[in-house]
């Protein structure tokens, strides 16, 4: 679940806004005169904060802020107040801001303070900022043909837009679809830096397999409105571009690949489509939408050193909430009720608190996340039923280590449901050392997403590649 579904009550940390904060605007030519980097520390979640402090023609201080393991770059800070013993960065967009004091070393101890919530946070400068690595990422020139499309769903009446990649050579090759993760995805999906789905198309492309990968409605160059559409309205659009497949007629089968929430459309689309050939499964769901989030909850919270006593509050709580979520539909009665319930957190330590991102003046966001059409769909949607009816040729592929779908309750949940179904054609597999993003990891925590180089283990790549090419001759 690629916005992790928790964060909504189990903030990773500090930048569940960053996708909508603002992006500076350096004039070209302008470089930064001073660098300063620090690590926010909250649990085990760590995150490096780079600040980037510029002159303009007028001698004027301008700054941006990164944080590199989210992905997050050049976002404005809006005002940077250096004295001969202090140094201030303000970012309102954030809602936050960086207070420090000079050391003799010339480094900062300070407070990163956001929505009332304070974390020390010491800064020291560097040369130069953090670079990302991402070594699987294609480089040109491609040794296959690739095409931006667009195909028509006439029952939203909107066009989406992807990209096609075709191995070269004569023939007519098997074709697979990229369904993305929850949140809005563009159609390299790209999360923290990360590009799985460019990384994945390459892969398979040069493999001799097509890959038909495209922007979520209402992201990049789809249209559409994201915000109001659930699971089913996204099972619609791959419907659409499985249609889209069928109609050029130069391909020998096809295939769908969904990752994560993906991974749950991909079993509605294959029993709607008579053009579906096979499915594949990473990290997908077998489980409901609470069944997963209270699971995902619990062992993110415990690699992030919660307290026994909050783990139990966390865990009475969130239920309770999602079952308001569940049963009243009236969104500002929901709302009253969701609110009320969510104080029992005020009576945990601070830390406990930081870690589940409670602050009383801001969840109110948080909380009405949770009654988004999309949220309420998947809260009661449940894969069982709906794998029980795919008859096709199933992959099911999970990390041992992720912390948002669990491999072992969803891949022993989606086993018994093909089984029940009678569909003879599964395979499944637990692929160790990996996370939810099929990273080699430590932990398969959070905050390790973003300093992992790795974007797509290769064994696991060449895993699914070799499955399809099994099932397509």
């Amino acid at each position: 679940m690629k916005k992790l579904f928790s964060i909504l009550l189990i903030t990773w940390f500090i930048f569940t806004s960053c996708s909508k904060s603002k992006i500076a605007e350096i004039p070209d030519g302008i470089v930064p005169y001073s660098i300063y980097s620090g690590t926010l520390a909250v649990g085990t979640v760590k995150l490096r904060l780079v600040f980037k402090i510029y002159k303009d023609k007028n001698n004027k201080l301008i700054a941006t802020l990164d944080s590199p393991d989210q992905g997050a770059m050049d976002i404005t800070v809006d005002a940077v107040t250096i004295t001969d013993s202090t140094i201030r960065f303000d970012l309102p967009n954030l809602k936050a801001y960086y207070d420090g004091a000079l050391q003799p070393d010339s480094s900062y101890q300070g407070t990163w303070f956001q929505g009332g919530t304070s974390i020390p946070l010491d800064i020291t400068q560097t040369e130069t900022a953090i670079v990302l690595k991402r070594p699987q990422e294609p480089q040109s020139p491609l040794p296959y043909k690739s095409e931006e499309i667009t195909f028509f769903n006439s029952s939203a009446g909107i066009n989406l837009a992807g990209t096609l990649t075709i191995p070269e050579g004569n023939g007519s090759f098997p074709c697979v679809i990229l369904i993305t993760g929850s949140g809005p995805q563009n159609r390299n999906e790209e999360l923290l830096g990360h590009k799985p789905f460019l990384v994945l198309s390459d892969y398979f492309t040069r493999n001799g397999i097509g890959v038909l990968r495209y922007d979520d409605r209402g992201v990049g160059e789809s249209e559409g409105d994201f915000s109001t559409a659930t699971s089913y309205n996204f099972a619609d659009d791959a419907e659409v571009s499985v249609n889209y497949l069928k109609s050029r007629n130069e391909f020998s089968s096809i295939g769908l690949v969904g990752h994560s929430e993906g991974g749950l459309i991909a079993p509605i689309v294959a029993n709607q489509s008579e053009d579906v050939d096979f499915i594949i499964l990473m990290a997908g769901t077998g489980l409901t939408g609470k069944e997963i989030l209270m699971l995902q909850g619990q062992l993110i919270l415990k690699q992030m050193e919660i307290s026994p006593v909050g783990l139990e509050v966390y865990k009475k709580t969130q239920s309770a909430m999602l079952q308001i979520a569940v049963d009243i539909e009236n969104d500002e009665e929901a709302l009253k009720q969701l609110s009320e319930v969510s104080k029992a957190y005020g009576n945990l330590s601070e830390k406990d608190q930081q870690i589940i991102g409670y602050d009383p003046e801001t969840f109110e966001k948080a909380l009405r996340a949770l009654l988004s059409p999309w949220m309420r769909t998947f809260l009661t949607l449940d894969p069982r039923p709906i794998l029980e009816k795919v008859t096709i040729p199933v992959l099911a592929i999970n990390g041992e280590k992720d912390l948002q779908v669990p491999s072992k309750e969803n891949l022993s949940e989606i086993k018994a449901a093909l089984e029940r179904g009678g569909n003879t054609s599964v395979a499944i597999h637990e692929l160790e050392n990996l996370n939810h993003l099929f990273q080699t990891c430590e932990t398969g925590a959070i905050d390790e997403y973003g300093t992992i180089e790795e974007t797509f283990n290769e064994e696991a790549m060449d895993l699914i590649m070799s499955w399809i090419k099994s099932i397509t001759g």
